[in-house]
């Protein structure tokens, strides 16, 4: 009877021991973003903690937000995911993209993240799970300092100028179609040329994107936004099944935001 009461306890032990194994495989495998019969909870973030490495896909070909500089990439962005890696305790690994293929570079898990001007669309969010938004890409009203036009409402009668064919030029003709009683002059190649113009007090105001608008605030102090006429969100994008970078990538985005990161860029690269 005794030698069964002393077996019975050694299972006893063992099986106890097997449960604190098995506990703490779970944990190590909830922190690495795998679980212990090996099937991927997050494979993304898994692969990031093991390499060390965050491999970013990038259009390099997008200023100020990314392009090559003295054979390096350089730019907005580029200084945005050496942010996050740092937050996330990693180095940074770029992978040349486009934004034609950079789902597809997520998807075949060539990048961890893309973090390359890309427009906030909810349509693809069965290819990809979507950042909070970093930076407002969207179309601005510009004005000389010394005018009185304080949003699109005092534009009855002026005169505003856009790049023909840009996206300004969409939406100041759509503006006209719905009532609006200005003047548009769309004969600019370029939304610098409109700015130009502008400076020259040939026009009354421009639409043009909010980098073209930031730029030539910081060249030419006599202009300012006036109003922001849309919005229209950059955001970084991992694949569906990347739910633990995601959550690391946006806690990064609130540590920087409020270190003031942003902010710095910003001066840094609209000059």
């Amino acid at each position: 009877m005794r030698w069964r009461q002393q077996a019975g306890r050694r299972w006893l032990d063992v099986a106890a021991l097997l449960i604190i194994i098995g506990y703490a495989a779970l944990a190590a495998s909830a922190q690495m973003g795998l679980n212990v019969a090996g099937q991927g909870l997050d494979p993304v973030w898994a692969g990031v903690q093991q390499r060390r490495t965050l491999r970013v896909a990038v259009d390099l070909g997008f200023y100020p937000f990314t392009w090559m500089e003295d054979g390096q990439p350089a730019g907005y962005d580029i200084d945005l995911a050496h942010g996050i890696a740092s937050h996330l305790g990693v180095q940074v690994e770029f992978v040349p993209s486009g934004l034609d293929s950079i789902y597809d570079d997520l998807a075949a898990r060539r990048a961890d993240v893309a973090i390359s001007a890309l427009p906030y669309a909810p349509e693809l969010g069965w290819r990809a799970r979507f950042s909070q938004f970093y930076f407002n890409a969207g179309q601005m009203l510009v004005v000389r300092s010394d005018a009185s036009i304080a949003s699109e409402a005092d534009l009855a009668g002026r005169v505003v100028g856009v790049a023909l064919g840009s996206d300004a030029d969409t939406l100041a003709r759509r503006r006209l179609m719905e009532g609006a009683t200005f003047t548009l002059r769309s004969e600019y190649d370029a939304p610098d040329e409109a700015l130009m113009a502008l400076q020259r007090g040939e026009v009354d105001a421009v639409i043009v994107d909010h980098p073209a608008a930031l730029i030539a605030m910081a060249r030419a102090p006599e202009v300012r936004i006036a109003q922001a006429l849309t919005f229209e969100p950059y955001v970084i994008a991992v694949a569906p099944e990347a739910y633990r970078l995601h959550d690391a990538v946006n806690q990064a985005l609130n540590a920087l935001r409020a270190e003031g990161f942003f902010e710095e860029a910003q001066r840094k690269w609209f000059r």
